[in-house]
């Protein structure tokens, strides 16, 4: 029960605005993760000169196998590094890709361009179910809560990265 294990890979990219660039970001998260991908809209008035309700990012999620393998690469892209600040009170983690390119495997597209990504990692124990089911839901207990100590740990010894 103590295992921790990969919920979720989010990746996610903002482009401030719709038009072209929101083709370009959408096309380049289909390409990486071979799913399909979901326009993000502004949620508040006027959200970085943006009206309310425009598209103006995209993203999609990545779980089971295909979360860790997709996740195995993008932290070599990153060069195996991670920042203890990257990682939260409840031990997911989060780092940016800064070129697409740098991703093994990937190819530069011209139509594309050079972009960079987020990548959201969230993690989980078994029984963290109770605190999501519809029917009768807890909180889970701080025992079993996953912290930034273990979460350390679990990716050095997952990925090999080095957390600095």
């Amino acid at each position: 029960m103590k295992e921790i294990r990969i919920e979720k890979v989010t990746l996610n990219m903002s482009t401030g605005a719709p038009g072209p660039e929101l083709e370009k970001a959408q096309k380049l998260l289909e390409t990486i993760s071979g799913r399909h991908v979901v326009k993000t809209r502004s949620r508040k008035r006027n959200t970085f000169g943006v009206a309310k309700g425009r598209e103006i990012g995209v993203m999609t999620t990545l779980r089971g196998r295909e979360a860790r393998e997709l996740l195995e690469k993008l932290i070599k892209a990153n060069e195996g590094r991670l920042k203890k600040s990257q990682f939260d009170s409840n031990g997911n983690f989060s780092f940016g890709i800064e070129e697409y390119i740098n991703i093994p495997g990937v190819n530069y597209d011209p139509d594309i361009g050079i972009m960079g990504f987020d990548v959201a990692v969230t993690l989980e124990r078994r029984g963290y179910r109770v605190r999501k089911r519809s029917y009768d839901n807890r909180p889970v207990g701080k025992e079993h809560i996953i912290k930034p100590e273990e979460a350390i740990e679990w990716v050095k010894k997952e990925f090999g990265a080095e957390v600095s």
